[in-house]
């Protein structure tokens, strides 16, 4: 027998099916939230085909997704997607198609800027990476597998990561995401519920489940606007080939280092900052300008554009010595990256 369960008066009436009810009534704050975002970004999100001059490891032809950033048809998509290839085409919400070509491209960083020869373009903003949490809503819109423009969503799992670039290089202050991702979402936008970009969706751990990575959005604005101003991103150069190297602990409790290991060069290119500066072969680096260096990373991050001119002070162990040398970093050369 079925329980005759009291009901107030407000609960009966909300319950009746004789009452219309309008969709956007039924919508949480959730749903309300994630389809406000999306329906002002996607119309920006755009399907990226490729076909490359060489073919790569998944042949001549690739596919992903991009977002358009200014009016006037500037695209950010990833240097995987992008990079090296002899045609471009783009494929927008609205059905149209149209050819695009690489602005710059900055493997270092995964990431590329095509400029897409059509009008009336839709186009969205960056947001700021120092705002997002850990936690917050996270949504995803991009082609995984060719489906154009579907939306995941799910949340920010962790903020601050690093990976790899195929260039070697360590990327820096990578978002860690749920919001599932697959293979063709690469290049295509991360945001927040408030419309804005926070991360360019770039890498996926296939066998985990929820684990996806996007590049920061304030590392992606830098690039795209350097990109746009000079065709690439300008870096710091030495000239020297090394490793990361322990150092002797009598040499770290001797001059009290504040780190257990540095930078061995390996090799030095004649005519390099690194030449001028008379470093050898063998020698330590162990700090520039006053900043502790433990590996090749941590060289790598200070190598940035600003530093490009400037005198610096690079700090070596040579043999059992410490030494200050003098030496002004020069513009990394495009065939040098």
């Amino acid at each position: 027998m079925p329980l005759d369960l009291p009901r107030s008066e407000d609960a009966s009436s909300s319950l009746d099916a004789s009452l219309p009810v309008a969709d956007a009534a039924l919508l949480d704050a959730y749903s309300q939230a994630v389809t406000t975002a999306v329906a002002a970004v996607a119309p920006a999100v755009a399907h990226v085909r490729v076909e490359r001059a060489k073919p790569s490891r998944g042949g001549r032809e690739g596919s992903g997704s991009g977002f358009i950033i200014t009016p006037d048809g500037y695209l950010v998509t990833n240097s995987h997607v992008a990079g090296g290839a002899a045609v471009i085409e783009v494929t927008l919400p609205d059905g149209r198609t149209a050819a695009a070509t690489i602005v710059g491209d900055d493997p270092h960083s995964d990431l590329a800027l095509l400029k897409v020869a059509a009008g009336d373009l839709a186009w969205c903003r960056f947001g700021d990476s120092a705002r997002v949490r850990v936690g917050q809503i996270a949504i995803a819109i991009g082609s995984p597998y060719g489906f154009q423009h579907t939306v995941t969503a799910g949340i920010v799992s962790a903020l601050g990561r690093s990976m790899r670039a195929q260039t070697g290089r360590l990327l820096d202050n990578v978002l860690q995401t749920d919001a599932s991702l697959n293979p063709g979402n690469s290049g295509g936008p991360l945001i927040d519920t408030q419309g804005f970009v926070i991360g360019v969706n770039t890498a996926v751990i296939l066998p985990a489940q929820g684990i996806c990575f996007a590049i920061g959005a304030s590392t992606a604005e830098r690039v795209a606007i350097a990109l746009i101003r000079e065709g690439r991103v300008r870096r710091a150069y030495l000239g020297v080939g090394g490793q990361t190297l322990a150092l002797p602990r009598r040499i770290v409790r001797h001059f009290g280092l504040s780190c257990e290991s540095g930078v061995r060069i390996e090799s030095i290119e004649a005519g390099s900052p690194a030449a001028s500066a008379n470093l050898n072969r063998g020698d330590v680096i162990i700090a520039l300008d006053g900043q502790p260096i433990a590996n090749i990373d941590d060289l790598q991050r200070l190598l940035v554009g600003e530093a490009i001119g400037r005198a610096a002070e690079i700090e070596v162990v040579r043999r059992d010595r410490v030494l200050k040398l003098s030496l002004t970093p020069c513009d990394a050369e495009p065939t040098r990256r």
